[in-house]
């Protein structure tokens, strides 16, 4: 294990309760000496509520199927053509707080969107990121024996239609958008990297691509 570098993996698409399993699994198995990881990945459809989240703010799930979690947070969607970073990272060997962590995910989307000549900014009020006061990027984390996993979600072309069946982080109205939207969209792969860079780069590290495994998590599901 070096302390300079993070390792990357680029998983493709992936079952979210399964890979939910894998980084509870993976942060409690690690010790002083296990690597830092960056999972880049997207989800199939799914509803995800926040281990404080409210059933209310599912207004009309329909066929779409919702799972309550232990990140942070109220009601959020994931669906394929949004980019997930999901971060498991040792916080004590790192010296940074939960606030700083969630800055620093936030600060590495608006440094991507920056690269496409788009202006966004953060919440103090409803962390994410947003873009003319429509949410782009949506932060949970959560936090356990120092460590953390879950991460954030942005919105590159994925259909929008189901976040108006819900109250998105739990605020009425809240306007989403997503980078398709805004400018011509590049390739899935540089996104991820440049995304992967970023966040290496806030930590102080160098992103080293690892294999695009992770125990329990069968990949196209």
């Amino acid at each position: 294990m070096s302390r300079s570098t993070l390792t990357v993996r680029r998983l493709g698409l992936r079952d979210y309760r399964a890979t939910w399993s894998a980084m509870r699994r993976l942060t409690d198995l690690r010790d002083a000496d296990s690597d830092d990881e960056l999972w880049l990945l997207q989800h199939p459809r799914i509803f995800t509520l926040g281990q404080a989240g409210r059933p209310e703010h599912l207004l009309a799930p329909g066929e779409i199927p919702v799972l309550q979690t232990d990140r942070g947070g109220q009601v959020t969607y994931h669906g394929p053509g949004q980019l997930v970073a999901y971060l498991m990272l040792d916080l004590r060997r790192a010296g940074i707080g939960v606030k700083r962590l969630v800055n620093l995910l936030e600060s590495s989307v608006i440094a991507l969107l920056a690269d496409r000549g788009i202006e966004s900014a953060a919440r103090a009020d409803a962390p994410g990121v947003y873009v003319d006061g429509a949410k782009i990027a949506a932060v949970g984390l959560r936090v356990r024996r120092g460590c953390s996993y879950h991460g954030i979600a942005l919105n590159l072309d994925l259909d929008l239609e189901p976040f108006g069946r819900i109250n998105p982080c739990g605020y009425s109205g809240l306007a989403v958008t997503r980078l398709a939207d805004l400018v011509p969209l590049p390739p899935a792969d540089r996104i991820e990297w440049r995304l992967a860079a970023l966040i290496a780069e806030a930590l102080g590290r160098e992103p080293i691509e690892g294999a695009a495994e992770i125990d329990g998590a069968a990949p196209g599901v």
